[in-house]
């Protein structure tokens, strides 16, 4: 168990573990629970999270954070409701537009990040404050979508296994295969794993450090952006107060499904795992009925401690690997 324990991929398989037992134990208690269409519910209701939990990954393997995509997503709603319902843009280009906007902000903060020496903390931060800040501006009030393609892309239901999903959840799992060809068969994702293990051992392989790390926030911020026209599929609407605290679901996803919070190691397709868990629990609440809603915020930060934990004592146990 020690062994097993200083592996790698152990949180991710405690991960696996985990969401097979709550699906286990919720489906004893609640027959429904693991119908084919609760299933994918679970899809429906968070594949824009999804998205955004994959951008985050290559951000967080690099050894960096981004607050900012919750916003960049409620902008990305504001900007596609706006240009549609005001300046009566065509909705395809509405869409590359948002992509495009957000992948350039994304692209500015690696740049500040990595040519001016600051903290992602600090910088993304920022990013947050500006992108929220920038909705207002907008419309104080929340504009409803009403383009005949976000409404056919937001009623749309396609069969598939005894049920139906989104084209929402389609684009999700579209996005997240790219990821992963991304991160684990091209130079771009090696350089990720390197710049996160450790980022002057990359400079000295001649790695090109800079570029990729403007590359991870661009991809990111793209995401982000990806993750707000999804979500305006769901809404049909743009709102300044649209996905407040959702940057924090993101990285609780992330770390869940296995990404160390240090850097330098996680699986891309542990963002699935991380996002499922997280729904299941809203879902398992939802189908108690008894509990308060902020029971899934209680859950969520119980798991957040035990996973910063096993992973803290898997960076131990390497160092001593190392040592020894």
């Amino acid at each position: 168990m020690k062994g097993l324990l200083h592996t790698p991929y152990f949180t991710s398989l405690v991960t696996v573990l985990l969401l097979v037992v709550m699906l286990g134990l919720g489906g004893a208690a609640y027959p429904g629970l693991l119908s084919t269409q609760v299933i994918f519910n679970l899809l429906i209701d968070n594949a824009f999270l999804l998205v955004i939990a994959v951008g985050m990954t290559f951000v967080i393997v690099s050894g960096g954070i981004d607050l900012s995509v919750g916003s960049v997503l409620a902008l990305s709603t504001m900007i596609a409701a706006w240009l549609l319902n005001v300046a009566h843009w065509p909705p395809l280009l509405v869409i590359v537009t948002v992509l495009a906007l957000g992948t350039v902000f994304g692209a500015s903060m690696g740049a500040l990040i990595h040519y001016f020496k600051l903290q992602p903390f600090i910088v993304t931060l920022a990013g947050m404050f500006l992108a929220r800040g920038l909705c207002y501006l907008i419309s104080i009030n929340s504009i409803t979508i009403d383009d005949p393609l976000f409404v056919a892309m937001s009623q749309t239901q396609l069969q598939f296994l005894g049920g139906f999903v989104s084209p929402g959840v389609v684009i999700a799992v579209i996005t997240l295969l790219l990821a992963i060809w991304l991160a684990h068969a091209t130079p771009f994702g090696r350089a990720v794993y390197a710049i996160g293990g450790n980022e002057q051992s990359a400079l000295m392989m001649g790695l090109p450090v800079g570029r990729t790390k403007v590359f991870i926030y661009a991809f990111s911020g793209f995401c982000a952006a990806l993750g707000g026209v999804l979500f305006s599929f769901y809404m049909l609407s743009g709102y300044g107060l649209h996905a407040q605290g959702t940057e924090l679901d993101a990285i609780a996803a992330v770390v869940i499904g296995g990404t160390l919070l240090s850097g330098g190691y996680g699986y891309v397709a542990g963002a699935l795992s991380g996002v499922l868990v997280l729904g299941t629990i809203q879902t398992l609440i939802a189908f108690d009925g008894t509990l308060s809603s902020w029971w899934t915020k209680i859950v969520i930060g119980g798991l957040l401690f035990v996973f910063c934990v096993v992973q803290r004592l898997m960076a131990m146990g390497q160092k001593n690997t190392y040592r020894s």
